[in-house]
């Protein structure tokens, strides 16, 4: 492999659809969506990714039927109790980001908690984008930013695209080399709209249930053979 991917965004598509397609509920596809995270995060280590970053559920997700983003909530909970130790066993740190505001303050609670028992790991960074949506971030960020003018903790002159990054949710992380969306489409949803300014993108048709560590490391070698310009003319 050439260039080494240091983070990894994915966008984790089609459990509903792979669910249907073998006749069962919906949430059916997302519990089997679920195990391949533990799977993706583990290979992350031999292929060179330090950080993962998945979204979760989107600021756009409560559209979806009241039985499905139930269902998904809850999943979420017991995703965390379940896989909480085995986190801090595999030296993996997690981060969430997106809105809390809007959750329930038990899956709140979990994930403060979460955070908390797994902030001294740096083996694997996983974030988990959860009520995350690109726009809703930014603007939450500018908000931020507007607040501490009017403070004068910050002067209008010294806003910087480098000064907005520090209120982003990801203000602790590196922009995502190589951005992954599974199921065959081919947009991008509103995720991390901003970070993804300079990201590779592969978008592939496997259903993410079906998404192994194994289709993983190729896309990280056909990563390691492209040639990332920046806007600048190669050398």
């Amino acid at each position: 492999m050439g260039q080494s991917a240091e983070h990894v965004a994915i966008i984790m598509d089609g459990n509903g659809r792979w669910a249907q397609q073998r006749g069962l509920p919906r949430l059916a596809g997302h519990h089997e969506g679920a195990k391949r995270i533990r799977e993706i995060v583990q290979a992350c280590p031999s292929v060179g990714v330090k950080h993962l970053t998945i979204f979760a559920f989107s600021t756009e997700n409560w559209k979806r039927t009241q039985v499905e983003v139930g269902g998904l909530m809850r999943l979420f909970k017991r995703y965390i109790l379940r896989e909480a130790q085995d986190l801090v066993n595999e030296g993996v740190r997690v981060r969430f980001i997106g809105d809390r505001l809007r959750l329930d303050k038990t899956l709140i609670r979990l994930m403060d908690e979460l955070e908390a028992l797994t902030a001294q790991n740096a083996k694997v960074h996983l974030t988990i984008a959860l009520n995350y949506g690109g726009r809703d971030e930014v603007t939450r960020a500018a908000q931020r930013m507007a607040g501490d003018v009017e403070r004068g903790k910050l002067a209008a002159k010294e806003v910087t695209a480098e000064v907005l990054a520090r209120y982003l949710d990801t203000h602790s992380l590196p922009d995502p080399d190589l951005v992954i969306r599974t199921s065959g489409e081919a947009r991008i949803s509103n995720f991390l709209l901003w970070q993804s300014a300079y990201a590779e993108y592969e978008f592939i048709d496997t259903l993410w249930p079906d998404f192994s560590a194994g289709e993983f490391t190729k896309l990280l070698v056909n990563f390691g053979s492209r040639e990332r310009r920046f806007g600048a003319i190669p050398a």
